[in-house]
């Protein structure tokens, strides 16, 4: 067996681009649910944001749940 030296770098003082205008977007959609094998709503939770290096919004999902399974 070997050892392998790795070198990482300090990442502690790195300061990410803080984000402009950040949103969440809640959208209720039917979808297949394949664990029930049958379509079900959901609740669909999107946080979204600007991001002004690429001049572009950008979305990304955050929640899903299921509305029939909690009722």
């Amino acid at each position: 067996m070997s050892a392998t030296a790795i070198e990482i770098e300090n990442l502690a003082g790195a300061s990410f681009p803080k984000a402009t205008d950040t949103h969440w977007i809640r959208e209720n959609r039917v979808l297949w649910n394949e664990e029930h094998h049958k379509t079900e709503e959901c609740e669909l939770v999107y946080e979204v944001g600007w991001v002004p290096e690429l001049r572009t919004w950008r979305s990304f999902l955050r929640s899903r749940r299921w509305l029939e399974a909690t009722r």
